[in-house]
């Protein structure tokens, strides 16, 4: 077969890291679920009060939940709901995203329970990966949570947020 530098073919580019990492013990089903749990408990412990605050800010000093504006033909209110929704996948991106990013493929969740999330194309998950993982866990959620249940299905036990971001879960040495 043809080498494919002149673009002319498709060229795999096998990665260097892709053998660095070859033989590393992937983590078991139960260790990610155990881990994601007690981030979603983490979560949950730090969202709550911020919402509690948000809504306190919102309604009470700010006080948009009373019209915006008003005419003969339009209405404007404030939508506390949507604030909401945008502040909860704000909130798990942070967290999911820029918590991996800065502690390479940790979060409190993985670390008590000795696994690492481990780029595939480089020696540590950079920032695009972390937050592609945090928006593939909706990925993973859809279809009553198929996308995780894939792990039993791909090689290398890659849920659907570790295929989009390029990313495995393996048992820390």
């Amino acid at each position: 077969m043809k080498e494919g530098g002149d673009g002319k073919f498709y060229n795999p580019h096998s990665h260097a890291r892709v053998d660095e990492l070859a033989g590393a013990p992937l983590a078991t089903f139960g260790q990610r679920c155990a881990a994601i749990l007690i981030d979603i408990l983490l979560i949950l412990g730090s969202y709550v009060p911020f919402m509690i605050g948000l809504r306190y800010l919102v309604e009470d000093r700010l006080h948009l939940t009373e019209d915006l504006y008003r005419s003969a033909h339009m209405q404007v209110r404030f939508d506390f709901h949507g604030l909401l929704e945008v502040a909860w996948t704000l909130w798990l991106v942070l967290y999911f995203g820029l918590l991996v990013w800065r502690t390479n493929g940790l979060t409190p969740g993985k670390r008590l329970m000795g696994i690492r999330i481990v780029s595939l194309t480089h020696t540590r998950i950079s920032l695009w990966q972390a937050v592609e993982r945090a928006l593939g866990y909706g990925a993973s959620a859809l279809e009553a949570g198929f996308g995780f249940l894939q792990y039993f299905l791909q090689p290398n036990r890659c849920c659907v947020h570790d295929r989009i971001a390029e990313t495995i879960v393996i048992r820390e040495r």
